[in-house]
């Protein structure tokens, strides 16, 4: 029994090691609407041929932070929390970007201010956990095609917003 043992955990070890050198992250960083809510975006880019499931976020600088996107409903854009993450597809890029999926940090410790460092931990499951440092950029424009990163609280009551 422990050849088989040994013979998997061989196996299963080279593939997260090799997942986790194939997840490229770039352009990381983060804002605040308000001094209680945060977001981070960025766009991850998975150079294997697996799949891996961003299944997690977390860091200190907040109560939560967790994985939001946008959904509409009933005509009004709602942000939600998404507890089953992401998928970053094999030979793929997931992009985290306002308007769209983000991280989102709820209850901050202190207000983001421009040029602060923000340590995010990115659990990948069978693809490995990575830190990457986000500089906040409260000023920073939304990329072509999405919208900007508006009040978090009128979002989760319903309120319609345009700039989010």
């Amino acid at each position: 029994m422990k050849p088989i043992f040994l013979a998997a955990l061989l196996t299963a070890t080279p593939l997260a090691a090799f997942a986790d050198q194939a997840l490229h992250i770039h352009d990381a960083y983060a804002r605040s609407a308000n001094p209680v809510t945060g977001a981070a975006f960025m766009t991850i880019e998975n150079s294997g041929d697996v799949d891996c499931h961003l299944q997690d976020v977390s860091s200190g600088i907040a109560a939560r932070t967790e994985l939001h996107t946008h959904r509409e409903e009933d005509g009004v854009m709602k942000m939600v929390h998404v507890e089953e993450g992401f998928v970053v597809p094999a030979g793929g890029t997931l992009m985290l970007a306002r308007g769209g999926d983000h991280v989102m940090f709820l209850g901050l410790e202190n207000s983001l201010a421009d040029g602060d460092k923000v340590e995010i931990s990115l659990d990948f499951g069978d693809c490995g956990i990575q830190t990457v440092e986000a500089v906040v950029d409260n000023e920073r424009k939304p990329a072509m095609g999405h919208g900007m990163h508006g009040k978090h609280a009128q979002m989760e009551a319903g309120m319609p917003q345009s700039d989010h």
